[in-house]
């Protein structure tokens, strides 16, 4: 099988607007974690999120090319352009048939005042008249917008700014998708179908609809007093996630040819595992039994065995179940070399991006190889009896590494774990 190597890397991130400022408020322990500002807090029990800070999409240099657009693919266009231009891609090496796109992004744009005017505007005794709905709809929305509520806008924006004529696709399996876009496109490279491939995630759910989502599933922190020391992933006082935004986006390419146009290679990607627990769609299978297995997936895949896996970037999503049964998990693959690999939760920093977590922490664990440091969890105060592994608390540590692993795990049950490899 042809080898696959990380060529370029960007990302947007609530403690930072490119790669090399979050990966030092990551080294830092600083928390992105904040009162809501993009949807009035006092709606919701939980009145904070990760929100990416110093954005304005008005004055972006790209942002405001794209008007119509939301922050997913305001997010996913920023990230790609800083991982291209790391690349160096666009040298003429590739044709364009030759590049694809494969994104893990949630839905888009969501315009709720427009569409509460319009439902108010067409009440009649109580009711609301759906012809009179229907004409204001068909005389007041924009086409563009409505195309942007589409997932599949992100990689469609990035493939015409681009110009890779290539593969192009989103998933959306929940908190999966984004690494599931990646371990897709790898293999797509992996069997010839493409020479090089544009992934990772983006998305924000931070709107009234993804808000009242997560709160009637009891998910999110209700920690509002304290917004910074909220997500906590394996501590014992733990009561939800953060929802957060952003994205982190990878270029991807068959090894020899990155080697012939003398492209920079971050790293290689060994081993990816893609499993179903095919239990509950909001409950982890009680023995883990899924997380486990992608995991012992993506190990066999890069032949590797458990003590040669220096670091692991934990799902650690900050939930009971989560944290709980993962830590089960890492167990079950990992036997004997669990009681010591060090293992860190990124979403204690940067909230949970659900769609697009898989991307920006698939880079935090490269760039933990590559520098030589593992990121801490932060906020563990208290040690939980069912969490008693090696979360690297509160403080990042020194930690030479060649092989490292990234889990993501999402509703429905879907289970992704890749391992990236110096090279």
């Amino acid at each position: 099988m042809r080898r696959v190597v990380v060529t370029g890397i960007g990302m947007m991130s609530p403690i930072g607007n490119t790669v090399a400022e979050t990966w030092q408020a990551l080294l830092a322990g600083k928390s992105g974690v904040d009162r809501l500002s993009l949807v009035r807090p006092e709606t919701f029990k939980a009145k904070i999120a990760a929100e990416v800070k110093n954005f304005d999409a008005a004055s972006h240099p790209i942002a405001s090319r794209y008007p119509n657009s939301g922050r997913n693919v305001h997010f996913g266009l920023i990230a790609s352009q800083e991982a291209v231009d790391q690349s160096g891609i666009l040298d003429g090496f590739y044709q364009p048939e030759q590049i694809g796109v494969y994104t893990g992004s949630g839905e888009g744009a969501q315009d709720f005042p427009e569409f509460m005017g319009m439902i108010a505007r067409s009440y009649d005794n109580g009711n609301v008249d759906m012809k009179k709905f229907t004409q204001i709809a068909l005389s007041e929305l924009h086409p563009e917008r409505e195309f942007e509520q589409e997932p599949h806008a992100v990689p469609g924006h990035l493939a015409g700014r681009f110009q890779f004529f290539g593969p192009n696709a989103n998933t959306l399996t929940a908190c999966a998708a984004a690494a599931q876009a990646i371990g897709e496109s790898a293999e797509l490279i992996r069997q010839g179908d493409a020479d090089a491939m544009l992934t990772g995630g983006s998305t924000s759910m931070i709107h009234y609809f993804g808000m009242s989502g997560f709160s009637l599933l009891t998910t999110l922190s209700t920690r509002n007093d304290d917004p910074q020391r909220a997500s906590r992933p394996f501590d014992r006082d733990r009561d939800g996630f953060v929802l957060g935004e952003g994205a982190g986006m990878l270029i991807l390419e068959e090894y020899e040819s990155a080697k012939k146009r003398g492209a920079n290679i971050l790293a290689e990607l060994t081993g990816y595992g893609s499993t179903a627990d095919a239990y509950r769609i909001t409950d982890i299978h009680p023995e883990g039994r899924g997380a486990a297995a992608s995991m012992s997936m993506a190990l066999k895949q890069a032949k590797l065995n458990p003590e040669q896996i220096d670091y692991l970037n934990a799902h650690g999503t900050s939930t009971k179940a989560n944290d709980k049964l993962e830590t089960m998990a890492i167990k079950t693959a990992f036997g004997e070399r669990a009681k010591s690999i060090p293992i860190s939760s990124t979403k204690s920093m940067t909230g949970h991006l659900v769609a697009a977590s898989g991307g920006i922490e698939s880079i935090f664990a490269i760039l933990a190889m590559q520098k030589g440091a593992a990121p801490p969890t932060i906020n563990f105060e208290n040690r939980d009896p069912e969490c008693d592994l090696d979360y690297i608390p509160n403080t990042a540590r020194d930690l030479p590494s060649k092989h490292v692993l990234s889990n993501s795990f999402g509703f429905g049950g879907q289970n992704i774990s890749l391992v990236f490899s110096a090279v």
